[in-house]
């Protein structure tokens, strides 16, 4: 007689929250997770708190209950909170030209953008047209020179386009020019310090971290006749041929022009990259810590909120809806926070946040009071809906009904 052994999870579930906990298990009997975790804040208290697998198939190591990773565009939704705590603050201004903070920012006809423009992907600097290293690419210093002196692809706020990695050198540059400080410094003294956060844009050398390596994970084909709408079967079509495609704007926005494919487990594990205060996709963190986070721009988690209901009502303003210039699909987007999408609904109309490239997750509901936040180390190969985490946010709207 054989036995079958299950990858050990552990963590706690609270009474009402057990769905979460049986599709967190699934996704490693169905759908081959490797290591991951997950949490559920409702109302500041933390509901669930789920870890599991392995955080490295190369050593066999487990994943523990502080494992982090990397999160790829997870850290907007990081970078964008930072964005709002300033203007909570009265530092910043959105409706303000960008120029106004960071001066090097007008040049080529982009003396007009607005801080809301900038941070919701219409600036038109979603690829670098400069052709730079991977050592290049990470002084992030000069890059934010360079983008500021570019001249814009489109006519600003005319079209939205996703700057997957060019709105983190962005968002440096802006920062670090209207507050001296840098995205890692403001989110470490703003966010991460007041909720004891494991949380980090840019590790700094003294921290200790549990990291779990990202693995690649195995891509699997994709059958276009299963999309029944000629127009979808069309716009999908296109993006899986820009994809499949090094010259289109789609690959060079999500590789660099080559240099730093998106998501790619190799480029992305070395330490240069986790040392790096990339404010778009090099933040590491773990599932609580990133659920905490969100909780927190919601409702007080142990006497601490983020952002009060007015600034959380402003910050997720449809700013750019529609077609995506880059994603050739549409795309919504507050000022810096992904929205709720019928493709992408996460929780309810209510809730914002931000997806990572590979399968990372973070979003807080004001409806729901609820913050969540999911992390793994295989990298999704797969073109089309995230499953994993699609099992469990419609286990946690089955556990909130």
């Amino acid at each position: 007689m054989s036995t079958t052994t299950r990858t050990p999870i552990d963590g706690t579930v609270a009474p009402g929250f057990e769905a979460v906990a049986e599709a967190f298990r699934a996704n490693f009997d169905d759908l081959g997770e490797v290591g991951a975790s997950v949490a559920v804040y409702q109302d500041g208290q933390l509901m669930v708190d789920l870890w599991g697998g392995v955080a490295d198939p190369a050593t066999g190591r487990t994943w523990e209950r502080d494992t982090a990773t990397i999160v790829y565009s997870v850290t907007k939704g990081a970078t964008a909170t930072v964005l709002h705590r300033l203007v909570q603050e009265g530092q910043i201004d959105l409706d303000a030209p960008v120029a106004q903070y960071w001066p090097d920012f007008a040049a080529a006809g982009k003396e007009k953008v607005t801080v809301r423009q900038l941070f919701s992907h219409q600036a038109g600097l979603p690829a670098l047209t400069q052709e730079l290293s991977r050592a290049e690419l990470f002084d992030i210093d000069r890059v934010a020179s360079l983008l500021a002196q570019q001249e814009p692809r489109w006519t600003p706020g005319t079209a939205h386009g996703y700057h997957a990695l060019t709105f983190g050198w962005l968002a440096h540059g802006f920062f670090t020019a209207a507050t001296g400080e840098s995205t890692g410094a403001l989110f470490r003294r703003l966010v991460a310090e007041p909720l004891s956060l494991d949380f980090w844009i840019g590790v700094p050398s003294s921290a200790t971290v549990d990291y779990a390596p990202l693995v690649n994970g195995e891509p699997t084909p994709f059958d276009l006749d299963l999309i029944p709408d000629p127009d979808m079967r069309a716009q999908v079509e296109a993006l899986l041929t820009a994809m499949s495609d090094p010259g289109s704007l789609f690959s060079r926005v999500l590789s660099t022009n080559g240099a730093l494919p998106t998501p790619d487990a190799d480029t992305w594990n070395v330490p240069e990259v986790r040392a790096g205060e990339q404010p778009a996709a090099a933040a590491v963190t773990n599932a609580r810590s990133l659920a905490r986070m969100y909780a927190a721009t919601v409702a007080e988690v142990e006497g601490v909120r983020l952002l009060s209901p007015e600034v959380v009502e402003r910050a997720t303003e449809v700013q750019a809806e529609g077609m995506d210039e880059v994603l050739l699909s549409a795309s919504k987007f507050g000022v810096g926070y992904q929205l709720a999408t019928e493709t992408a609904p996460l929780l309810s109309p209510a809730s914002f946040g931000h997806a990572g490239a590979g399968g990372a997750l973070g979003f807080a509901d004001v409806d729901h009071r609820i913050g969540f936040g999911y992390v793994q180390n295989q990298l999704s190969a797969s073109f089309g809906p995230e499953m994993r985490t699609a099992n469990l946010i419609a286990a946690l709207r089955e556990s909130l009904a």
